[in-house]
C-alpha cells in the first residue's frame, strides 16, 4: 500500500494533530506501507525524516499562526506524485495542500479518504468572523463529497458534522503513552523547581494560549475562587500563543500563578503528575488529548462539557464537566476537589483506568483496517499524464 499524505502540520510541530499524524505515518511504515507526506515548511526543529517529507515554502494561517499554509508548486507536486504512484491519498487539512491532493485524485482515479481535526467553525467567532461560516461549510462540504470516508476523533465530533451535511463518518480516537504519562514523580522536586510551595493545592492547564481556549475563564474561575482556597492555591498554566505575551504583561507579578511557556517530555509529564487538578475550559476541542494526558498522568480531571473532552470525561467518574464559558460551575468543581481528597483520589484512579484503555495501537489498527476496506471497493486507477 503507497499512502500519500496532505497535511498543514506535522512533526517536528508540536501540536496534537503534528503528532497524531506523525504516529499515524510510522504505524503504516510498520505494517509494510510506503508513504508520502506533503506538509508546509516547520518553524519547529530540523525534520529528521526528510526523506519521507515533501516540504512547501508557507506562511501563517490567519486562526492558527503556529500552523502553515503551504504554497506549492503544482508541477512539482504532480511530478512527484506520479513517481509515487500513491494507492490511497489522505487529505488531513482542507486547504492548499489538501486541496492539490483532492484535484490530483479526482483526475488519476485514486481513493480518498479526509481527517477532520479542528473545529475551525468555532473558532470564527472568537476572531470576530462570524459571518464566515456559511461559506465555510459551503467549501467544506464540496471539499468533502468526493471522500470515502472521513475521520473524525470522537463521538460528538461526528454528531456536529453530521448536523452541517457531511456523510462517510468514522470514528477515529486518539490514545496515550501510558508509559510516558504516568502518576509516578517527585512532586516537591517539581514544584519547587518552579519556585512554588508543594503544600499549595496546585491547578494546572496545559494547552495553546489563545482566544478560543477559553482562558478567560481559566483566569476568572481562579480568581473566583472562596479566600480559604485562593490563599492555598496555585495556577500554572503551560503552553504558548498569541496571549502568552499579553497574559504575562497582566498577570507576570502575580506570586499564585506561574507560567511556564511551552513544555514538552519529561518535563511535561512530571508537571501533569505533580498538579492536584486539571483544569480545562476549552469548548472548541474536537478531541482534547491533554485531558487524556492528564488523566494518565494520576491526576483528576475538570473540563468543558463540550465537544472532544466531554467524550472523554464521564462525569462523576473520570472527572468533572462544567458547562461552557460557566465560571461559577469551575469555581464549584474545584471547591469539590479541594473539600473532598477522596473524591479527587477516585477520580484520579478512574482516569489512570480509562487511558490504560485508549491503545494507539488498537486504534491505529482500526484505522489501517479502514484504509483497506476503502482500497477493496476501489476499482484499478489509471494514471494521466502531464498535469497534476
Amino acid at each position: 500500500m503507497r499512502v500519500a499524505l496532505f497535511t498543514d502540520t506535522f512533526v517536528p510541530d508540536v501540536n496534537g494533530v503534528a503528532k497524531t499524524l506523525g504516529r499515524w505515518v510510522k504505524y503504516l511504515e510498520s505494517r509494510g506501507a510506503e508513504c508520502k507526506v506533503f506538509a508546509p515548511q516547520s518553524t519547529a526543529a530540523a525534520d529528521t525524516e526528510q526523506w519521507m517529507v515533501e516540504r512547501f515554502y508557507s506562511i501563517p494561517f490567519l486562526l492558527y499562526p503556529e500552523c502553515r499554509m503551504a504554497i506549492p508548486n503544482p508541477v512539482n507536486l504532480g511530478r512527484t506524485l506520479r513517481a509515487f504512484a500513491p494507492d490511497l491519498i489522505h487529505v488531513a487539512t482542507p486547504f492548499n495542500l489538501g486541496l492539490l491532493g483532492l484535484h490530483y485524485a479526482k483526475r488519476n482515479h485514486v481513493p480518498i479518504v479526509a481527517s477532520y481535526h479542528t473545529n475551525f467553525d468555532q473558532y470564527l467567532s472568537y476572531y470576530k468572523l462570524p459571518w464566515m461560516e456559511p461559506m465555510l461549510w459551503k467549501y467544506m462540504l464540496w471539499f468533502h463529497q468526493e471522500c470515502r470516508k472521513i475521520y473524525v476523533p470522537s463521538e460528538s465530533t461526528r454528531s456536529h458534522l453530521q448536523e452541517k451535511g457531511l456523510r462517510h463518518l468514522e470514528i477515529w480516537s486518539r490514545g496515550v503513552e501510558v508509559h510516558r504519562f504516568h502518576p509516578l514523580v517527585d512532586r516537591p522536586q517539581v514544584l519547587r523547581s518552579l519556585s512554588i510551595d508543594p503544600a499549595k493545592f496546585v491547578l494546572l492547564y496545559v494547552g495553546r494560549l489563545a482566544p478560543e481556549k477559553s482562558t478567560d475563564v481559566l483566569l476568572q474561575a481562579f480568581d473566583a475562587l472562596p479566600e480559604r482556597i485562593r490563599a492555598n492555591a496555585h495556577l500554572v498554566i503551560a503552553g504558548d500563543g498569541p496571549l502568552l505575551k499579553p497574559l504575562q504583561e497582566q498577570h507576570g507579578e502575580r506570586e499564585d500563578l506561574t507560567f511556564t511557556g511551552f513544555q514538552q517530555g519529561k518535563a511535561l509529564s512530571d508537571l501533569y503528575a505533580a498538579a492536584d487538578a486539571f483544569v480545562f475550559p476549552s469548548a472548541t476541542e474536537t478531541f482534547g488529548n491533554v485531558v487524556l494526558e492528564a488523566m494518565a498522568s494520576g491526576t483528576a480531571v475538570i473540563g468543558a462539557r463540550a465537544g472532544g473532552v466531554a467524550d472523554n470525561i464521564r462525569h462523576g467518574q473520570t472527572g468533572l464537566l462544567c458547562e461552557p464559558g460557566n465560571v461559577a460551575g469551575f469555581v464549584e468543581a474545584v471547591v469539590r476537589l479541594y473539600d473532598d481528597a477522596s473524591l479527587r483520589e477516585r477520580l484520579a484512579f478512574e482516569g489512570r483506568s480509562y487511558s490504560l484503555r485508549q491503545s494507539w495501537d488498537e486504534i491505529f489498527g482500526r484505522l489501517f483496517d479502514s484504509y483497506l476496506e476503502v482500497l477493496a471497493q476501489e476499482p484499478l486507477k489509471v494514471f494521466s499524464s502531464g498535469r497534476l
